[in-house]
């Protein structure tokens, strides 16, 4: 099969979740023969045609002079454009909807019996806080148009899945994303931030609001915990809502801010050593840090929503409450010597059994030939 993806930052991986799976599966699907273009914008620090078997066409992206927001646009367009005119592809997989739709519009995509186009539907991106209502109202407009254009859908977790089956009568294809079980963990990653093994809260996420970080650290400091052992946040500080949490609670002590943490082996250790660890997403699918947390044999604690459940089931202790936290926080010993070994063990056995990156080559094969069975039809 001669596959594309598109709208991602590049790879090898640099940058977050889309462009991780784009590398673990572009370069799974092209061991396997077959012939797998990745787009990467012309700024990405690798500037070689081919990586493991995969080749890479760089686009160019106004990105660095206008900004991501913008810039994304035209980069997505260019991206199509080229595919379209001057590529033969079988399938295009579009990695995200909210840059690529006037593209999709533009060469109307819907009307081509061939490249098929499957839409990854990422998380529900109008329902994130961060942006103004008129933003929230365009990804709307964009969400619909993503429905109406794309041949298939993708989502990577069934809550997103029976989200746009109840609100569109949409059919899409439950494709989660993936991590690896690592068990190199190394003690001494923590002496760096001054920890011990078993002895802190670990919180790990971008500072958004709708990653409710302030239910976690409301919860910590009203309960026993708090100048026990410390909450670490880790994650860039430097958005908006970064700042202001910054501001309202970095003089509490045993709130620790560390700033984001870029070097996998450390993370995984300072993952992995923590006492609990506290997943606080709400409007995306399937988190790959929620997924990197499991695999590294965390005990977690969830904000109570459909998409943490669809992962994690029985396996964490959900909270959703600024209370309900306080109350964990409370009765952490109690509840770590009832629970944590058995859904650590179980979390891991999910990775195993439904996660792994073998695993989902084997998926996405089986997917794209599927799409392929249909277009002849």
């Amino acid at each position: 099969m001669k596959i594309a993806f598109i709208s991602t930052r590049g790879i090898p991986n640099n940058y977050g979740g889309f462009e991780q799976f784009a590398e673990y599966i572009s370069v799974g699907l092209a061991e396997r023969g077959h012939e797998v273009t990745v787009y990467s914008p012309n700024f990405h620090p690798y500037q070689e045609s081919e990586y493991k078997g995969v080749r890479i066409k760089h686009i160019y992206s106004p990105e660095t002079w206008m900004g991501s927001s913008v810039g994304s646009f035209f980069y997505d367009f260019s991206s199509l454009k080229d595919a379209l005119k001057k590529e033969d592809f079988d399938i295009i997989y579009e990695a995200g909807y909210t840059s690529i739709i006037p593209a999709y519009i533009w060469f109307n995509v819907k009307k081509r019996k061939r490249p098929i186009f499957t839409t990854n539907m990422d998380g529900l991106e109008n329902k994130r806080s961060k942006f103004s209502p008129m933003v929230r109202r365009f990804l709307d407009w964009e969400e619909k148009m993503a429905v109406k254009y794309s041949h298939y859908l993708i989502a990577d977790n069934m809550g997103i899945h029976d989200y746009y089956k109840e609100k569109y009568g949409k059919e899409s294809k439950f494709l989660a994303y993936g991590a690896d079980i690592h068990d190199n963990f190394n003690p001494e990653y923590l002496k760096e931030y001054e920890l011990k093994p078993e002895e802190y809260y670990i919180l790990i996420a971008r500072l958004e609001p709708e990653n409710n970080i302030v239910m976690a650290i409301e919860g910590y400091l009203h309960s026993k915990e708090n100048g026990h052992r410390p909450l670490i946040v880790v994650g860039k500080t430097n958005t908006p809502h970064g700042k202001e949490l910054v501001a309202k609670y970095g003089n509490e002590p045993n709130v620790r801010f560390v700033g984001g943490i870029y070097d996998f082996k450390k993370l995984d250790s300072v993952r992995h050593f923590s006492l609990a660890y506290f997943h606080g997403h709400s409007v995306g699918g399937t988190n790959p840090s929620l997924l990197e947390a499991m695999a590294a044999g965390c005990f977690v604690f969830a904000h109570d929503n459909i998409f943490n459940r669809a992962v994690l089931k029985d396996n964490a202790l959900y909270y959703p409450t600024v209370e309900k936290v306080t109350e964990y926080f409370d009765n952490i010993d109690t509840i770590a010597e009832n629970s944590k070994k058995t859904f650590t063990t179980n979390n891991i056995e999910v990775i195993r059994n439904e996660y792994s990156w073998e695993h989902l080559v084997d998926e996405h094969e089986k997917y794209f030939y599927w799409l392929l069975e249909q277009n002849k039809r």
